[in-house]
């Protein structure tokens, strides 16, 4: 199963989790079997790309996003492909990756999505 952190830097098990999950420059896709780990880039319109962040996630095929926080639109779109997200992150993406694992991450819905982002 591959969950994706939004990372802050150059990604990876030991970055930090992004807190603006639209804007991080990567997003690190770690294998919860294999342990695995792949880092992309973030291309999507929010860094100059085109896209957004849910379009090109999916393409990696990630099952579940792990992150701070993220507004209803995108938490739509997750859903739409099929993907969990839970949020609370924080910490390095190792963090994150145990936190989820222990049920201690909120599965994300309309309800407690980023009121900052949502649309007015």
């Amino acid at each position: 199963m591959k969950v994706c952190i939004p990372t802050e830097g150059d990604g990876g098990i030991e970055d930090s989790v992004g807190q603006h999950f639209g804007r991080v420059p990567t997003y690190t896709v770690v294998d919860a079997d294999t342990g695995d780990v792949e880092v992309f880039q973030n291309t999507s319109e929010h860094r100059g790309g085109v896209g957004l962040p849910p379009d090109i996630i999916s393409k990696t095929g990630t099952h579940v996003m792990l992150c701070g926080g993220l507004g209803p639109k995108a938490v739509l779109m997750f859903e739409e492909f099929g993907i969990d997200v839970f949020v609370g992150a924080q910490g390095t993406v190792r963090d994150a990756i145990e936190a989820w694992k222990q049920g201690s991450l909120m599965e994300a819905t309309d309800e407690n999505a980023c009121q900052e982002h949502r649309q007015h």
